[in-house]
């Protein structure tokens, strides 16, 4: 209480602000254990927030692209959430209840099926869990097993499903073998070396194989769980026509799938749910995170045919969360109503732009991929200049003043209408640099950089580059044989660091870490979602200027929008230079 209100006061004594802080992080570390996680990288003390900011015991202030790992939809202490548990408290209702019905329950259910995919909520059943994600997924792997007599599961390299024992033998570092790893299929990393539709259809091929080769040590299992988007595993969205193949692959041999949308769900991807994205109805759902409305609560929903439990077959002392079940009939129909999964697709589609220019402007960008409000930057080593980042400048040049259009002779691209700056000469110098390492640009979208990619991927030929032809993606940059640049962890840690300076907090992730992820709440506005953009492509920068520092190479191309404004070292100042319109309640 002291802490909040020295802070609330706004007192002038920022030595006494800075002693409450560090005394607060200290006893965490002497009295909290090793696996606490965030906090080591996030030295913070959150005394307040509203939306998309919170406020730490130190009077600093941040924008919170973390946002509870994706679980707050609404962003922090909505007001439709918090009038929602002070109903429920000033009603005088139970607050623990175990599984009994209640009024506060029934209205949580009837809300979540409204949101359901088609073809599901008329033939559902749901099950509430203990109150964390990863007692969800055990829950499903439980019930297709009663339900098929089968004890096997399938599940994808790279995915994440939880901490407890069955969650973590279907996620990527697992040690047991009870669960068969199937490819995920992805471009940037693709484990056939090939990406784009062909990566996945190896992928799926590669499935089949498993399943209906009777020598591939994989019985019959009892069902496949995967992410419409692996989270955790890096922000790598599912292709749509992969998904569909699943669902079939899964559906021709009566397995079912489960979806984890723990992350995905409630609007964070651009739909409802991930998988409405592909059309595709999983047979179990696992839902956590955001279905609470900030507060813990997780359930599967499933088709009514799969119904065999007996009573008591997953009970949990903790089921009947009413103030979650509340926060959450709250969440939903907000983001229902209001149409926030639309608007999410819409914001992060910008974003993705701005974060693919990033991409083409500094080399320790790799990839820039997602969907939604689901965001990631894949942070590699820059390795150096190479043709292709000599050739960077002029190539931006020529988009912000006009683009280009069509393939010249030769493999060089024809020049239209750009505003100036770059010549025919230039432009066919970077072109042919690109050429000479079998590079080519892909498309990108509203007529902007896409990026590097490699020249049979979407956009590019082995004949010449094509700019603004509408991909999905961008940032995807390989050598000359095709292959991504070595993951860079200790980059990313820093680029962490260098934006947790400027008021941003955002998370890592990806196989090696190397992926600053960015799950801000679906209110986010377009002055915030600017000011976010600001303070990453700052601490990129940063990052950059400091590693050509110690090295005698540039890590940038130089490119006007950032160059020669320093404000690595000021962090307050920095702070504050965006914090007017990044630091308002959302």
């Amino acid at each position: 209480m002291a802490v909040t209100e020295s802070v609330r006061e706004g007192t002038s004594d920022s030595a006494g602000a800075s002693a409450v802080h560090e005394g607060i992080l200290r006893r965490q570390s002497a009295r909290e254990s090793s696996a606490r996680t965030y906090a080591r990288a996030l030295p913070i003390v959150p005394v307040r927030a509203r939306g998309l900011t919170i406020e730490g015991a130190d009077g600093r202030r941040y924008l919170d692209c973390l946002s509870g790992a994706g679980t707050l939809a609404l962003g922090h202490n909505h007001p439709v959430v918090l009038e929602a548990i002070r109903k429920v408290l000033d009603s005088g209702a139970p607050l623990h209840v175990l599984d009994l019905a209640t009024p506060v329950k029934d209205a949580f259910i009837t809300e979540l099926f409204r949101t359901l995919p088609p073809g599901l909520a008329d033939h559902a059943r749901v099950q509430f869990c203990g109150p964390a994600g990863t007692d969800a997924v055990e829950a499903a792997f439980k019930l297709v097993r009663a339900a098929t007599g089968r004890t096997g599961m399938l599940a994808f390299s790279g995915a994440y499903h939880g901490m407890t024992a069955g969650a973590l033998e279907a996620s990527g570092g697992a040690f047991d073998v009870r669960v068969a790893r199937l490819p995920y299929p992805q471009d940037y990393r693709c484990p056939f070396g090939v990406g784009g539709e062909h990566g996945a259809e190896l992928a799926a091929r590669w499935t089949e194989s498993v399943l209906d080769d009777p020598k591939s040590g994989v019985p019959r299992p009892a069902g496949m769980i995967l992410e419409p988007v692996q989270g955790e595993g890096g922000v790598i969205p599912a292709p749509d026509g992969w998904l569909r193949r699943m669902r079939q692959i899964t559906a021709d041999r009566s397995i079912p799938l489960i979806a984890d949308e723990v992350q995905t769900g409630v609007g964070r991807t651009g739909s409802f749910w991930a998988v409405e994205h592909s059309g595709v109805t999983p047979d179990v759902m696992v839902l956590s995170k955001a279905i609470g409305g900030s507060l813990p609560l997780a359930v599967i929903v499933y088709r009514d045919e799969l119904d065999a439990w007996q009573p008591g077959a997953h009970a949990g002392t903790f089921r009947g969360n009413q103030l979650a079940m509340a926060a959450g009939t709250a969440t939903l129909a907000y983001v229902r109503e209001n149409r926030l999964a639309e608007r999410a697709a819409e914001v992060g589609s910008r974003m993705l732009q701005q974060l693919q220019r990033l991409a083409a402007e500094f080399a320790c960008i790799g990839d820039v991929r997602g969907r939604g409000l689901m965001l990631g930057v894949e942070v590699v080593e820059p390795q150096g200049e190479s043709p292709v980042d000599e050739g960077r400048s002029a190539i931006l040049a020529a988009v912000e003043g006009g683009g280009v259009a069509g393939r010249g002779p030769g493999g060089l691209a024809a020049l239209e209408g750009h505003g100036g700056g770059v010549g025919q000469a230039e432009w066919s110098a970077s072109v042919q640099a690109g050429a000479r390492n079998d590079l080519g640009w892909a498309g990108g979208g509203a007529g902007g950089l896409a990026g590097l990619g490699p020249a049979h991927s979407a956009g590019g030929s082995p004949e010449g580059v094509a700019l603004g032809s509408g991909g999905a993606r961008a940032g995807v940059l390989r050598d000359a044989d095709h292959h991504p640049r070595p993951a860079a962890p200790e980059l990313a840690a820093a680029i962490q660091q260098e934006c947790l300076r400027r008021g941003l907090i955002v998370e890592l992730g990806g196989r090696h870490s190397s992926v600053v992820r960015l799950l801000p709440p679906l209110t986010i506005s377009d002055e915030q979602a600017a000011a976010v953009l600001d303070r990453l492509a700052d601490a990129v920068e940063a990052v950059s200027r400091g590693r050509a520092g110690r090295t005698g190479r540039s890590g940038s191309t130089g490119h006007a929008g950032h160059t020669g404004r320093d404000r690595t070292h000021q962090p307050h100042s920095g702070h504050r230079q965006h914090g007017d319109r990044g630091d308002r309640a959302g």
